[in-house]
């Protein structure tokens, strides 16, 4: 018997097995796959000579994260590289709206394009100094997040108080028009947002839009040396040498309850591992509650609420190698690694509501990454590592351009495939032309790669405020906390969502140490 098991080993998987490793428990890790990472790992499936991540690449989320920082993983073997810029757009009227190393860099590059600009980004930088630490902490905290909540209040009281309390809550699209003239900085904003399935008219985009840009400020968009599965094997060594056991290839089928304590893990081979203090899964809210709990075993009330549950919409990938770096019409000053592609933020409100209305966008956003240009050990010299993504309905009404069902099979990805790259062209003629190998992963073959990606869904979950903070997963559990004792749900799923943060393992792990501590002698909370 271990103290605890944990179920699955994606990023939140690990960080939780850390934590309670560190606090001097027992853990075994429990991995489906044949290895550790979630989606957060690495393959030469596209071409021998380039490395392609299979899933996210960009981790700015881990560059503040206290949880991923403390873990010190620098010294198991992770190391961080940076593009010349961490992100920019193209702008269909020519050049670029593009941040620089430098806050008073992008502030003067904003302002060449409309005087003004550069002063309102400037005050911007200025509020995500003095209140996103706040910020961020309360967003990466348990909720509710007193302490944090306390800071953020405190900042909220003062002579810009109600103007931060607008970014904080308005829709970016509102925050934009109030704060900038010109199209580029309305765009840094918005498309920013669009990380999260949150529409650019509706509250809290602001807020994502705020937050993802002033990180990308202060801190870039940096992504692991070698590969986004860097990341991953980091945690696992971290793990593995303070005498952790990772099991893969080990799928879980139940949850072991005896009197309203889980007690177990079974695997679908018949192998049970017994969990002294807890049981923590890095599973989706819906696989949890509705697949690997015995239905017997879960209240009423749980089954009930958890119909309420919402997906955020699906996702279809394409990686690229290339022959050469991407033709863009303009060349940007400075090479980003994140590249956002739209027309306008009026073209990005029009994608939002196609996808709210369940048709496939004929003219897709598209979130792209300059692989090489952020870290040149992906591909030879003079090519690059690309990859784009957009986002599709999860359950489709219809076909904005064309005739897709949203079967994504190998026909209709294909077809979707050919359309992101129609857009790649609008802003880069001859991009095709460079291509010398593609992969595409629509929502099917997402999810058969990592089942907690159902429908092609990234987050865990919508990241609406109809399923956030307390909300998150479902009302009355908004915690790591289950309805069943010693049992902790530790993905996406819960608060505070989707992004490579650790925060939700983090939260899962402290849970189970604090209820551990009251219970039972020699526990310790750290």
């Amino acid at each position: 018997m271990t103290d605890a098991v944990v179920v699955g080993a994606g990023p939140n998987g690990l960080v939780a097995a850390n934590l309670l490793i560190d606090a001097g428990w027992d853990v075994t890790l429990l991995e489906a796959n044949d290895a550790v990472g979630g989606a957060v790992r690495s393959s030469t499936d596209v071409d021998p000579a380039f490395v392609h991540d299979t899933f996210s690449s960009f981790y700015p989320l881990a560059a503040v994260s206290p949880t991923i920082r403390k873990l010190n993983l620098s010294d198991y073997g992770l190391e961080w590289s940076n593009a010349p810029s961490p992100v920019g757009n193209p702008l269909s009227t020519g050049g670029w709206a593009l941040v620089h190393p430098e806050p008073a860099d992008t502030a003067a590059a904003l302002d060449a394009l409309q005087p003004g600009d550069g002063q309102a980004w400037l005050d911007l930088y200025g509020d995500w100094e003095r209140v996103g630490p706040a910020v961020l902490d309360a967003l990466l905290s348990p909720f509710p997040p007193v302490r944090a909540g306390i800071g953020v209040l405190r900042e909220l009281l003062g002579a810009r108080g109600l103007k931060r309390l607008q970014l904080l809550l308005g829709p970016t699209q509102w925050v934009g028009n109030r704060r900038f003239t010109g199209e580029a900085a309305k765009m840094l904003m918005a498309t920013n947002s669009q990380h999260a399935d949150i529409a650019p008219t509706a509250p809290g985009s602001g807020l994502m839009g705020w937050l993802l840009v002033m990180i990308a400020q202060q801190h870039g968009y940096p992504v692991p040396r070698g590969g986004a599965g860097k990341l991953s094997q980091a945690l696992a060594d971290r793990f593995a040498a303070r005498g952790g056991t990772v099991v893969c290839q080990a799928r879980v089928d139940r949850i072991v309850i005896r009197d309203g304590r889980a007690v177990a893990v079974r695997t679908v081979d018949g192998t049970e591992y017994a969990a002294g203090r807890a049981v923590l899964a890095d599973v989706s809210a819906p696989a949890l509650y509705r697949e690997l709990i015995p239905r017997e075993d879960l209240p009423g009330h749980v089954q009930q609420r958890l119909r309420a549950f919402r997906w955020d919409p699906g996702t279809i990938k394409v990686d690229w190698a290339l022959n050469s770096p991407i033709p863009w019409q303009v060349q940007p000053e400075l090479a980003p690694g994140t590249v956002h592609l739209a027309d306008s933020v009026a073209d990005l409100r029009r994608w939002s509501k196609q996808l709210t209305a369940g048709q496939i966008p004929d003219r897709p956003f598209l979130l792209m990454g300059h692989m090489t240009t952020a870290d040149p050990s992906r591909s030879p010299a003079g090519t690059e590592s690309a990859w784009a993504y957009t986002h599709v309905p999860q359950q489709t009404r219809g076909d904005a351009g064309g005739q897709l069902t949203g079967r994504w099979d190998d026909a209709e990805a294909e077809v979707m495939a050919d359309r992101m790259q129609a857009r790649v062209e609008q802003f880069a003629p001859g991009f095709t032309e460079q291509i010398t190998a593609r992969r595409i992963l629509s929502p099917v073959e997402l999810e058969r790669r990592n089942a907690n990606l159902v429908g092609g869904a990234v987050n865990g979950g919508t990241s609406g405020l109809r399923q956030e903070l307390f909300l998150r997963p479902m009302p009355g559990l908004g915690r790591a906390e289950t309805a069943i004792k010693s049992l902790y749900l530790a993905s996406a799923s819960a608060h505070p969502g989707g992004g490579v943060h650790g925060a939700c393992g983090s939260n899962a792990a402290r849970a189970a140490l604090f209820h551990s501590s009251s219970t039972e002698e020699g526990g310790r909370v750290r």
